[in-house]
């Protein structure tokens, strides 16, 4: 164990620091701001602080780790070769307050992502502003708040939702003011179109939905869906968060959709790290183009006798859109997670095809996996289909409910126990609409042998006595936690060389 909160040493000391650059009395910060005393820091030579660090690496558990099979959120390997290029001193180095003409081989960059994310999802427009899903989600809300506003309908101001929609999506249309209309689920998990058709009316000012659903299911009449919404004057908005099942196979704009959030940090090789960063930029078709934030990238032939700093024939200049909602997001995005996206779809372009038929086959090749082993362990009666489906897309749902009703062994339970096999475990209780539920999205960066080996390790946390799972995890740095108590009791501090 670390003690490094232990070594604070004597008040003032400290190795190899530097004196300040301006006296405290020239500083003038006033006496309310200014600390009584030093704050209680560590006070450590290099080799204990790398130490710390190291050992706190050792306890993270993470996609370079091991296999992380969490539902819907897509941790897959990224190609390191990308961060070598996020981090060109030319790309890396600059600020987002520079001159254009300074900015021109970023901004090319900017330019070919927009066009390239336009192209993927069938729209005519993309902003790279907003850095997360959400974010993405919100802002393109606000684009069709804004678009019905300004053709005099004001009065569309629900949001149809369907019952196993990410819960990101209702908590966005609300934050943009609209009251949400949720719709139920079919039997088979997809959208009920009865159930959709009496819902939309002129107060309707768009439906938000992913496809493939949360349960990892095509909805074949979203075409018939999307006929329904805008026969009605509202909008289609598709949360991209499932994008790598589709990708190269069919796209948001022929479904028929009017704006869709792509998920950088997980479709396109930017990594999820901590909360962030991530990039969740919007797509737009031309009637919504004008509201977009900005600024985006545009681009001019250059003049004969013009000179730039971009190595092809263009000049690349910020662009505002006439009616744009304003920003979302301070500077033009986050430009790391672009570029590291930028070189993963310059590497790979049509070939991202191949990328969404290895999601859908892992996730296949492992439902049917976990069915097997279970079968030949005499416990393929612990779970059954979050849906009934012949073929998933990138996931599958799982449901513990008989596990549960037969050994008081619940989808946690079953989590907690993946944990002391060394897996992260899957995504559980969600969507809601399935009871005991286990979302498992294996990626399409994984192998073979990595799914067979978690198909049998999971059917045997299945077979494990209730009392053991009911305690576990054993093995990891941090025991059984209860989540409702730690949500609702934070430690934030450190204070005497403990939590509190």
């Amino acid at each position: 164990m670390s003690h490094l909160y232990g070594h604070f040493g004597a008040e003032g000391a400290g190795y190899s620091q530097p004196s300040a650059l301006l006296s405290s009395t020239k500083l003038n910060i006033p006496s309310s701001l200014r600390r009584k005393k030093l704050p209680a820091l560590p006070r450590l030579s290099e080799p204990e602080v790398v130490r710390h660090y190291t050992w706190l690496s050792k306890r993270n558990f993470g996609i370079d780790t091991g296999f992380y099979p969490l539902g819907s959120c897509t941790m897959k390997h990224n190609p390191r070769v990308n961060e070598v290029i996020a981090q060109i001193p030319g790309i890396a180095d600059i600020h987002p307050l520079q001159p254009e003409h300074h900015l021109q081989g970023l901004m090319s960059i900017f330019y070919e992502m927009q066009v390239m994310l336009a192209t993927c999802a069938g729209m005519d427009a993309v902003t790279l502003q907003p850095v997360a899903g959400a974010q993405g989600e919100f802002t393109a809300i606000r684009c069709i708040q804004e678009y019905h506003r300004t053709i005099g309908e004001s009065q569309r101001t629900k949001v149809i939702v369907p019952d196993s929609a990410h819960g990101t999506n209702p908590a966005s249309a609300s934050m943009a003011g609209y009251d949400i209309v949720e719709i139920p689920s079919t039997v088979d998990g997809r959208l009920d179109l009865d159930a959709l058709s009496a819902a939309v009316g002129d107060d309707t000012a768009a439906m938000m939905i992913t496809n493939p659903n949360t349960l990892g299911i095509f909805e074949e009449d979203i075409a018939a869906a999307a006929l329904i919404v805008h026969a009605a004057g509202g909008q289609m908005y598709y949360d991209g968060a499932n994008f790598n099942a589709i990708l190269g196979k069919t796209s948001p704009g022929l479904m028929g959709f009017d704006a869709v959030h792509y998920n950088l940090h997980k479709t396109f090789s930017q990594p999820h790290g901590g909360g962030g960063p991530g990039s969740g930029p919007i797509g737009v078709k031309s009637h919504l183009a004008d509201y977009l934030p900005g600024p985006l990238v545009g681009r001019r032939v250059l003049a004969l006798n013009e000179k730039s700093n971009a190595s092809d024939a263009w000049y690349y200049n910020w662009v505002e859109p006439t009616k744009s909602i304003g920003k979302v997001q301070m500077w033009h995005g986050n430009s790391g997670a672009v570029v590291r996206s930028w070189a993963f779809y310059r590497r790979y372009g049509n070939e991202l095809e191949t990328m969404s038929e290895h999601a859908v086959l892992n996730a296949n090749y492992l439902r049917h996996r976990i069915m097997e082993e279970a079968k030949a362990a005499g416990v393929s009666d612990a779970f059954t289909d979050g849906a009934p489906a012949n073929v998933v897309k990138h996931e599958f749902t799982l449901s513990l409910s008989p596990l549960k009703e037969d050994k008081g062994v619940g989808a946690m339970d079953v989590a907690k126990g993946l944990l002391d096999h060394g897996y992260m475990a899957p995504t559980v209780y969600f969507p809601l609409v399935v009871p005991e539920c286990m979302m498992i999205e294996p990626t399409e960066t994984e192998s073979k042998e990595v799914l067979d080996a978690f198909a049998e390790n999971f059917v045997k946390v299945l077979t494990e006595d209730a009392k053991v799972l009911h305690a576990a995890p054993k093995s990891t740095p941090v025991g059984r936690v209860d989540e409702v108590h730690a949500a609702r009791n934070l430690w934030l501090r450190h204070e005497d060389g403990r939590q509190s």
